[in-house]
């Protein structure tokens, strides 16, 4: 069992999430139950997975987890594009958010590939 809390990945996916929220508080009402949940489900889930796969038992789980992870930081990009192009997001924001999605897209792929090679 490893400590999820000493991942740098699950660092950034927290950071990530921090951000989501914030970005999310000026969707308009009406996606409270549509977009806003979606895109803070799916950024949460991150650092879910990740946490939930270090507890889990071996190298082997920890990268179906970090599969999870991986698939729910894809979802997350999606949403963000669709609230950038309905005009939710503004070109700051999602620059930023964008540039967070792509580093923790690079650093989830070491980790999957790190965890896959001590599996073996």
């Amino acid at each position: 069992m490893k400590d999820f809390r000493q991942l740098k990945t699950w660092h950034k996916a927290h950071a990530l999430v921090l951000m989501v929220y914030e970005a999310t508080r000026g969707f308009p009402k009406e996606e409270l139950y549509g977009l806003t949940t979606q895109t803070r489900r799916a950024a949460v889930s991150i650092p879910a997975n990740i946490a939930e796969g270090c507890g889990r038992g071996g190298n082997a789980e920890l990268g179906r987890f970090l599969q999870i992870a991986m698939g729910s930081t894809l979802e997350l990009e999606y949403h963000l594009l669709l609230a950038k192009d309905l005009g939710y997001l503004t070109e700051e924001k999602d620059v930023q958010l964008r540039a967070m999605v792509h580093e923790l897209k690079s650093m989830l792929s070491t980790l999957i590939r790190k965890v896959k090679v001590e599996a073996q």
